[in-house]
Order: structure tokens, then sequence, then C-alpha cells
């Protein structure tokens, strides 16, 4: 017998395990490990479908640059106020980092939200998720984390492309701020997967059509892509800006404002609003939706 407590011998010679001694790996570094499994598992996913990921990743993004920075100017459709080719580049630059924060949001949820509604449908494969050796709270933020990776992705794919498509004489000024972009993007990508996390277990799987006509189109067409926050203001009512004061519980507006103070030198929000309000929709989505999936995998 060992100093340490008894062994038993698997029949080589060498001792398999030793009786009364408690686990070597600690709680945390378990669940750390099962954390990245879960991770992994959907980053290899990914990889099998990568040429998917990166179609559902363009085509929007693609579209909006190719039809409002290449087509629009062509056939002399005015854009940015039709002030010509000035505007035009005003309007690109605008824009451009729009395209890259709703790139984020699309990503963000439909890497979550539509896969947590599968997942919690007919099938019911979330069953073996939670079968993991981790607390349940930590599977739905494998499955956050996981759609965050994937919408920093899209960001880092989008913004090239649309930076580039754009008729002759229409270019948009781009200028990075980096410091912004390691702090901003990454910080945006976890909030909208969050946001994918809140809607993925707010919905019945049959009834996930509906997240897209009622939540995700107005946050998109109300979420500052086509124009800044500070040009709303004309919008009033008896001297109120009743549209600029709405739009400030859109996530999307501050995701977008950011994205312009990251990649551009245009105007935008000031960012001592924008951190902390993502933090704090951060806090709301990934709270809600934390608790909704809980009571969804327990009832």
């Amino acid at each position: 017998m060992s100093a340490e407590g008894p062994t038993v011998d698997d029949g080589t010679g060498m001792p398999a395990f030793r009786i009364g001694l408690r686990p070597t790996r600690s709680t945390f570094d378990a669940g750390r490990i099962a954390l990245w499994a879960l991770i992994l598992r959907d980053l290899v996913v990914l990889r099998k479908h990568v040429f998917e990921f990166v179609i559902r990743v363009l085509v929007q993004p693609f579209l909006l640059c190719f039809v409002f920075l290449y087509v629009f100017p062509k056939i002399g459709q005015g854009i940015g106020g039709g002030g010509g080719p000035g505007a035009e580049s005003a309007f690109a630059t605008l824009l451009v980092p729009g395209v890259v924060g709703i790139s984020i949001l699309f990503q963000g949820v439909q890497s979550v939200a539509l896969i947590m509604a599968q997942e919690f449908g007919f099938t019911r494969e979330i069953e073996d998720r939670v079968q993991a050796p981790c607390p349940i709270w930590l599977v739905a933020m494998a499955k956050v984390l996981s759609g965050a990776v994937q919408g920093l992705i899209s960001a880092i794919i989008v913004l090239p492309i649309a930076s580039v498509v754009h008729a002759q004489g229409v270019e948009a000024h781009l200028n990075l701020h980096w410091w912004i972009i390691v702090t901003l993007v990454p910080l945006a990508c976890v909030t909208m997967a969050s946001l994918g996390l809140l809607l993925g277990t707010s919905f019945e799987p049959r009834n996930i059509g509906l997240m897209f006509g009622f939540i995700i189109l107005p946050v998109t067409f109300l979420g500052g892509t086509y124009y800044e926050w500070t040009r709303l203001a004309p919008i009033q009512v008896g001297g109120w800006h009743w549209l600029q004061t709405v739009v400030l519980v859109n996530p999307l507006i501050y995701v977008n404002e950011g994205m312009r103070a990251a990649f551009t030198d245009a105007p935008h929000m000031n960012l001592y609003v924008i951190y902390p309000v993502l933090l704090g929709f951060l806090a709301l989505f990934l709270g809600l939706g934390l608790r909704n999936f809980r009571r969804r995998v327990l009832s």
C-alpha cells in the first residue's frame, strides 16, 4: 500500500488508480474543458460547412453595397441626398460600417437562435448537450461564444468586400481605429449572439419565422445601417425628436454607430455612451437568455 493510499493493479504492473483519493481535476477545470469541447464541436461543424457559411454571410452585404453603391450611381439614381460623387462617397463611408454591423447581427441571430430552435424542436438534440459534465448555463454560454466567433469571422469577411464594391467615382473613406476595433467589435459580436440566445429560447420552434418579421426586420431598418443617428433629429412631433428617441431601445443603433467610430472618421455617437449601453444590453440579453434556456431544458 502506498503512503498516499491503496492502489489497484490493472494487470500491467502499474497502479491504475488510487482508492480514496479525490479527483485531481477541479470542478472549474472540468467545466472549462467541457465548455471548450462544446465550442470546438460547433467550430468543427462550421468548418465542414464553410462554403454555406461564407455564402450566408456575404449575400445580403454584397447586395446592399452592389445596389446602393454600384447600381444606383450607374443608372443615375441619387443616393446620399443626390449630391453627386461627393455625397455618394459620403454615403458609402456611412454604409460600409452599417453593413458590417448588420452582418454581426444576422450571424449572431442565425448561428444561435435558429440552431437553438432546431435543437429544441422535435429531435430534442439539446438533451445530448446538457449531459455534458458542466452546469446547464455553460452549455448556453458555449452557444453564445460560438455565435460570437462566427459573427467576428463575418465582420472580417464583409469589411474588405463591402469597401471595394462600388461604382467608379464612389469611394468609402475608411480609417481603421484599432483600439476601438479590438474592443468594440468583439463586444458587439457577443451582444448580438446573446440576443440570438434570448430569441432562440423565447420563440417556439414552430414560430421562429415570426421572429424575423416582428423583431429582426424592425431592428434592421431602424438600426442606423443607412443613416447616422443624429440625422433623425428633423423627424419630430411638437418639438420632440420622437424617432431619434425611440430607436435608442434598438441595440443595433449602438453597434452601427460603434462600427463607424471603428472604421471611419464619420460623425458618430459618443463612445462613452456606446460602450456602457452595449454592456447593459449584453447583461440583459444574456441574463434573460440563460434563464429561458434553463427553463426550456428542465421543462
